[in-house]
C-alpha cells in the first residue's frame, strides 16, 4: 500500500514538474515567436526611423544605431535569430523601419538588401556641375568627387551625346526616388530615361521647328531662366534670344558673361567683364555658349519651345526697377530705354 502512494506521489510530482518545464519552453517559445515575428523593437516616438548602412557595418552596429530611436526586447534574440538565419553581415544601403518591428523581418530585409528609396531633387539654382555633383549626392552613399568625375568624363559622357558642359542639360531638375547604393552608372541611365520621357516626340518636333537640338534648347532656357524673375517675361524673352540666333546676331546675354566670371552674386556687369575671354562671353563669341549656364527647369524648357512670335531683338532693364524690362525691335529704341535706365541708376548713385 505504501509503495503504491509513494509511486502515485512520484508519479504526480514529475507529472508537476513536467507541466513546469512544459509551461516554462511555452512561455520561452512564445517570447522568442513574439520577438521573432511581432516585435521586438518599439520606436519611442511611435515613428518610423531610417537608416544609412555603409559596407562593412556590422548587426551589432545596426543595433546600436537603432537603439537611438527603438527600445530593443532583447539583442542576445536578435543574435541568436541571426545565427539561426545564418546572417552576419547587411547589405549596405538606406532602411526604414516602421515604429513596431520583428527580428526576422529585420533580418530579411539587412540580408536581401530590400533598402528603402530615397528622394534626390534640386532645382534651377545649381549653376555649376561641382554644385549638382554636390546636390545629388548629398542624398547618396555615392561622394561628389567621382560623380563629379563622370559628368566631365568625355569618353564615358559620349554615348549619351553629351561632353563635360552639357553633361547637366542631362539632369532635369525635379524628384526622383533612387537606391542610397546607386552607382554613377546607374544613375546617368536612369537621367536618360527621365531626359527620354521628357523629351516626347511633340517637345522634340517643336525644338526642330525652331532648328535647335534639345540640348541647345536646354542651353538657351538656362538664360532666359537668369535674365528675370518675372515668370510673366519668360516667354518673351526666349522669343528675343531665339530671334537673334536666326538673325545670326551675338547673343549679348549678360547672364553668360557672369557664368563666364564665375562670380554669382555679381549684380551689374561693367565694360571691363565685357572684355572677358571666354566662351560663355555672348559679347564676344556668337551662338550659343558651350554649355547651359545652370540646370533649366522643365517650365523654361517649354517657354523656349513654345516661344511667341515677336520681332524684339533687345532688352532692357526698365528704368523704373520694377523687376520688368522694355523690350525693343531697333537699336534705336533699345538705345533710348538704356539712355534712361542709366539716368536712373546714376541718380540713385549720386543720392
Amino acid at each position: 500500500m505504501k509503495k503504491k502512494v509513494k509511486k502515485r506521489y512520484f508519479l504526480r510530482l514529475f507529472l508537476a514538474i513536467f507541466c513546469i518545464l512544459l509551461i516554462g519552453a511555452a512561455g520561452i517559445a512564445m517570447k522568442h515567436y513574439y520577438r521573432l515575428e511581432i516585435s521586438n523593437f518599439e520606436s519611442r516616438d511611435g515613428e518610423s526611423h531610417g537608416y544609412n548602412i555603409y559596407p562593412g557595418t556590422s548587426i551589432e552596429d545596426v543595433l546600436t544605431m537603432m537603439e537611438e530611436d527603438y527600445d530593443i526586447g532583447s539583442r542576445q534574440d536578435v543574435m541568436l535569430h541571426a545565427r539561426l538565419m545564418h546572417f552576419h553581415y547587411p547589405e549596405p544601403g538606406h532602411y526604414e523601419f516602421e515604429p513596431q518591428l520583428g527580428n526576422r523581418e529585420l533580418i530579411e530585409r539587412l540580408k536581401i538588401g530590400a533598402q528603402t528609396p530615397v528622394e534626390i531633387t534640386w532645382n534651377n539654382v545649381i549653376r555649376t556641375r561641382e554644385q549638382l555633383a554636390g546636390q545629388i549626392t548629398s542624398y547618396l552613399m555615392m561622394d561628389s568627387v567621382t560623380l563629379l568625375q563622370y559628368l566631365e568624363d568625355e569618353q564615358f559622357l559620349a554615348p549619351y551625346g553629351l561632353n563635360k558642359e552639357t553633361s547637366r542639360c542631362l539632369f532635369i531638375p525635379n524628384t526622383y526616388e533612387v537606391y542610397w547604393t546607386i552607382t554613377p552608372e546607374q544613375l546617368f541611365a536612369r537621367m536618360q530615361r527621365e531626359f527620354d520621357a521628357f523629351w516626347t516626340e511633340a517637345r522634340r518636333a517643336k525644338a526642330e521647328q525652331i532648328g535647335l537640338s534639345p540640348i541647345e534648347v536646354a542651353i538657351v532656357a538656362s538664360i532666359i531662366e537668369s535674365e528675370s524673375r518675372n515668370k510673366d517675361e519668360l516667354p518673351i524673352i526666349a522669343s528675343l534670344y531665339l530671334n537673334r540666333i536666326k538673325k545670326g546676331m551675338l547673343l549679348q546675354a549678360d547672364p553668360t558673361v557672369v557664368y563666364a566670371v564665375g562670380d554669382f552674386k555679381l549684380r551689374r556687369v561693367l565694360y571691363s567683364h565685357l572684355k572677358l575671354d571666354s566662351p560663355y562671353n555672348t559679347y564676344i563669341y556668337r551662338g550659343l555658349p558651350p554649355g547651359p549656364i545652370r540646370c533649366p527647369s522643365p517650365r523654361s524648357i517649354d517657354y523656349v519651345l513654345n516661344a511667341p512670335k515677336t520681332d524684339y531683338l533687345f532688352m532692357c532693364a526698365h528704368p523704373e526697377l520694377n523687376g520688368t524690362h522694355i523690350f525693343s525691335s531697333s537699336f534705336a529704341q533699345h538705345a533710348a530705354a538704356a539712355a534712361q535706365y542709366r539716368y536712373t541708376m546714376d541718380t540713385l548713385k549720386a543720392q
